[in-house]
Order: C-alpha cells, then sequence, then structure tokens
C-alpha cells in the first residue's frame, strides 16, 4: 500500500462527496421510498399486523433501515459505473496515486451517503412516535452493524460497477437486496409464516440483523443473533472485496 494512500483517498473523497451534495437528490431519493414504506405499513396495514409490540414503528425501523442501505449502494454502482465509461478512471491511474485509493473513496462515499440517509430516515421514525431506551452502548452496537452492512452491501456494489456493461446493469443488482427484508423478520415476525417461507427467513442475513437491532433498541438481552449477523456481513465483505479486487486488477492491467 502506498504511503500516499490515505491522503490520495481523502481527496478523492472529497472529490466524490462535492457530488453528492451537489446533487442531494440522490440522498432524498434514496431517503423517499423507505420512508414511503414506513408510513404505509405504520398507517395503512400496521392496525392488523400482529408483532407483539405496542409501537409498530419501533418494531419496524431496522428493516426500513437496511432497505435504504440496499436502495443507497445502487448509486454506488452507478457511480462507480459512469467513472470508469468517462475515461475518468484511466487518467487517475496516470497520476502517482494509490490505485486501491479510487475504489476506497466510493466505498467511503457510500458509508457517508448512506449515513445521511439514514439519519433523516430516523428524524421521520422519530415523528411518527419511535421511540427507544438504548443505552450510548447499544447505539454505538447499532451504528457498527448498520455499517459493516453497508460495507458489506458496497464492495457488491463495487464488483457491479466494474463488470456491468449498462447503467441499468450496474444498478440493477440491488433489487432483490432490497426485496430480501421483505421475506424476514423486518415486517412481521417469521413464527407467522408458512414452513418453506419461514425457514428461508430464520437463515437469510437480514433476519438476524433486524432481530439484534431489534434487541438493542429495546434494551432486551442480546442472543445469538447479534453473532450470526456478524458473521453474514463479514463473510459478505471478504467475498466481495475478493472479488471486487480481482475485477479491478483485470480492468486496470
Amino acid at each position: 500500500m502506498s504511503t500516499h494512500f490515505f491522503a490520495d483517498t481523502t481527496v478523492l473523497l472529497g472529490r466524490s462527496m462535492r457530488h453528492i451534495f451537489r446533487s442531494a437528490d440522490t440522498i432524498i431519493t434514496t431517503a423517499i421510498t423507505p420512508i414511503a414504506l414506513m408510513l404505509l405499513f405504520v398507517y395503512v396495514f400496521g392496525g392488523a399486523i400482529k408483532t407483539g409490540t405496542e409501537n409498530y414503528v419501533n418494531y419496524l425501523l431496522p428493516g426500513i433501515m437496511l432497505i435504504a442501505i440496499a436502495s443507497g449502494i445502487a448509486y454506488t454502482a452507478v457511480r462507480l459505473f459512469f467513472d470508469m465509461q468517462s475515461g475518468i478512471f484511466e487518467r487517475f491511474h496516470s497520476m502517482p496515486i494509490a490505485r486501491s485509493s479510487v475504489l476506497w473513496a466510493h466505498v467511503l462515499t457510500s458509508l457517508a451517503a448512506n449515513g445521511l440517509s439514514l439519519v433523516i430516515i430516523l428524524v421521520v421514525a422519530l415523528l411518527m412516535g419511535f421511540r427507544t431506551s438504548a443505552s450510548p452502548l447499544a447505539w454505538l452496537a447499532i451504528i457498527g452493524i448498520l455499517a459493516l452492512f453497508t460495507l458489506a452491501l458496497t464492495w457488491l456494489a463495487i464488483i457491479a460497477g466494474l463488470t456491468a456493461k449498462s447503467v441499468d446493469g450496474a444498478g440493477g443488482f440491488s433489487y432483490p437486496l432490497i426485496f430480501l427484508p421483505f421475506i424476514s423478520s423486518a415486517f412481521v415476525p417469521t413464527s407467522t409464516m408458512p414452513g418453506p417461507v419461514r425457514a428461508f427467513a430464520e437463515n437469510q442475513p437480514v433476519t438476524s440483523i433486524v432481530n439484534t437491532i431489534q434487541d438493542l433498541f429495546e434494551q432486551r438481552p442480546i442472543g445469538s443473533d447479534i453473532w450470526v449477523a456478524i458473521a453474514w456481513c463479514l463473510g459478505i465483505l471478504v467475498l466481495a472485496y475478493f472479488f471486487a479486487a480481482a475485477a479491478y486488477r483485470r480492468r486496470i492491467s
């Protein structure tokens, strides 16, 4: 790793963040759909959904946050795809900068942009009646899990951005990820689902992440879900990073 890696990444991160703030509609658009879903489920379906909680928005919020992240990383893939197509990557590689900093700038931009979207969603949830007894330590754990989940999905987005043949292909990979929370404990308890669906829901990463965040929000004892959630996130992150690095080497070789 070049000794200039951190400085180079900071400069490129600043470039990406300027693009984000000049088109703030990206963050707003990323937040609008999850907020619309939250409004729909709380005020239209909420009265008919039995979750065993007094406040449905408290139950729903973790899943909405994961949907927002899955939506947001699509923009990372699209931004990377456009950089590849515009020739800016070739210009960067002709400069004396750390090559890996080009990708890491996109990854850190994804973390920052998704973090802003989650803050907007949290503010709306508070206006809708969300309340939590989570301690500062619990909040740190929640932020850590969401950041790890974002990193894992962002590296998947990097693969899509590097290998896609069209802009639709770059962003379209995220649709299954956005749909995944609907077959989990994000909206209803998995115990209400028929056998095969329940088996899938209970053994996919979103359910363990949602259950962990729900427990942290309510200050309930944390079971094995947190370790399952971390294992899923780290496993996806390591594999995605490996394949993204391989795809990047092929593109610049």
